[in-house]
């Protein structure tokens, strides 16, 4: 029953990603919805994949998914992740040149071709997220497109606050960094991905310009960690 309820809670995740998204006059096509299942049962991810959805946040399902990853990389774990994962389509979270440049060398190194990647910005300031500051984001862009052959820059990323929401004013950062960017790289404006929005936020942000939204527990329910002893 569990995976049933994924499924219809996925359609309504959906048709409020496409009303948002005529909210802010765009298509509802326009928007990736990305089903991130973590601790949640392969049975499940698979129902949804069953169902007909494609673009997960994890790694364990067929050829045919497009999966995303999300948040931070340690940069020694980049060359394993591209061999472990010869469906990785998007690395959602380059915050830095050095774990660029790693991601670049694994590339080059496995021979696959070039790898999306998102920049990831902290728009809230917190000393806990990682990210990019928005003042150094032009940067770090420009190293990715100019420095790193392997990598194709696809736009730009954000987490949420503390509680997986975030406000307004973060959402308008990362535009506003949008376009800084695409000033500086001469990128069509919508060329280039906005990752912002999670389950407690995706209308909010799909209204304020977001591309692709990151869907867990609103579509899987909460995240069920193991208890520590």
């Amino acid at each position: 029953m569990a995976s049933v309820d994924a499924v219809k809670a996925l359609r309504s995740v959906l048709q409020r990603v496409h009303q948002a998204a005529e909210r802010s006059g765009r298509r509802g096509d326009d928007v990736r919805v990305v089903a991130v299942g973590k601790t949640k049962p392969i049975s499940l991810i698979r129902q949804l994949y069953d169902a007909g959805h494609r673009r997960f946040g994890e790694n364990y399902l067929p050829q045919d998914i497009i999966w995303h990853f999300i948040g931070h990389l340690q940069s020694n774990k980049a060359k394993s992740l591209l061999a472990a994962v010869p469906n990785l389509a998007v690395v959602e979270g380059v915050d830095n040149q050095k774990i660029a440049n790693h991601l670049d060398r694994a590339v080059a190194s496995i021979k696959r071709e070039p790898l999306r990647v998102l920049v990831q910005v902290n728009t809230s300031g917190e000393t806990s997220k990682s990210g990019v500051d928005p003042s150094g984001c032009v940067e770090l862009v420009k190293h990715v497109k100019m420095g790193c052959p392997n990598l194709e820059f696809s736009g730009l990323m954000t987490i949420g606050m503390a509680d997986y929401s975030s406000t307004p004013e973060n959402f308008k950062t990362l535009s506003n960094c949008k376009v800084e960017v695409c000033k500086a790289i001469g990128m069509a404006l919508d060329q280039c991905q906005l990752s912002m929005g999670m389950s407690g936020d995706f209308e909010q942000a799909i209204e304020l310009g977001s591309t692709s939204v990151r869907i867990g527990s609103t579509i899987f329910g909460p995240r069920e960690y193991a208890k520590k002893r």
